[in-house]
C-alpha cells in the first residue's frame, strides 16, 4: 500500500461489526479498527494484518474505538506477532479502552505485544 493510502473493509455502522481502516506513516501500516473483534468479525483483521512479503513490517492497530474483543482476537493479533517479529517487524496495539485493556491483561498479551495508551506513542520509537 502506497504511503499515505487508506484501505477501508467497510464501517462498523451495527453492532456486532468490525471496521477496518489501513493507512500508512513514515512506513508504518495504522490499522484503524471500530467496533467488536470476534469469531463473526476476526477474518477481516487478520487480512489485515497479513504482511506477507513485505520486509521488516511494522503494523499498529488503534483499539481506541473498538467496544469488544473476545478470544479471536487475541488468538489472532499473537498469531500475527510471531512472522512480524521473526523477519525484524513489529506490532504494536494502541489506545485501547478499558475492556479491551483488561482482556489483553488477562491473558498476558501486554507482556508480549507492546501496548501503548495512545496512537502517538505507539508510531514514537
Amino acid at each position: 500500500m502506497a504511503e499515505g493510502e487508506m484501505a477501508d473493509t467497510g464501517q462498523a455502522e451495527q453492532p456486532g461489526q468490525l471496521s477496518v481502516v489501513s493507512a500508512a506513516t513514515d512506513g508504518i501500516r495504522v490499522l484503524t479498527l471500530a467496533g467488536e473483534i470476534d469469531h463473526d468479525t476476526g477474518q477481516a483483521l487478520r487480512q489485515a494484518l497479513d504482511a506477507s512479503g513485505a520486509p521488516r513490517p511494522r503494523i499498529v492497530v488503534d483499539l481506541s474505538r473498538v467496544t469488544f474483543m473476545d478470544s479471536t482476537g487475541i488468538n489472532i493479533f499473537v498469531a500475527a506477532h510471531r512472522p512480524l517479529t521473526e523477519t525484524g517487524g513489529w506490532i504494536r496495539l494502541a489506545a485501547p479502552g478499558e475492556a479491551v485493556m483488561r482482556t489483553l491483561q488477562i491473558v498476558g498479551v501486554d507482556a508480549v505485544i507492546d501496548c501503548r495508551e495512545t496512537l502517538h506513542q505507539a508510531l514514537g520509537n
